[in-house]
């Protein structure tokens, strides 16, 4: 396991992470068998929330997220923000709207740092 910041998860790391975060949940907190289920899942290709819409979008609209474009002073997009209303209302970002999203997921689930194989 390596310990990284949620601000910089990316890539297939920020996907287990998101579906780390949904199996506590739906494992009624038995970090064991997440780890199991999504690590099998990230080999299987089959989770894949900060690149795809039909993933990462449902968490968008269930945990109430909101990312929004930051642009510069001649309206050209710089990031994405997203700020965790469920949470202490910290702000999140990324290159991309989901990324920015499941970083703050994440965050507002597993804190400032997450162990990902």
């Amino acid at each position: 396991m390596k310990t990284i910041k949620t601000s910089e998860l990316t890539g297939p790391a920020l996907d287990w992470a998101v579906g780390f975060a949904r199996c506590i949940e739906a494992t009624d907190g038995k970090p064991v068998l997440a780890r199991d289920l999504m690590t099998r899942a990230i080999k299987n290709g089959m989770a894949t929330p900060s690149t795809d819409w039909s993933q990462g979008g449902p968490i968008i609209e269930r945990e109430m997220l909101a990312p929004e474009p930051l642009l510069d002073t001649n309206c050209a997009l710089i990031k994405w923000r997203c700020r965790n209303w469920k949470g202490d209302g910290s702000d999140f970002y990324g290159p991309t709207p989901l990324i920015a999203a499941m970083r703050c997921y994440v965050a507002s689930k597993l804190g400032d740092e997450v162990d990902v194989p």
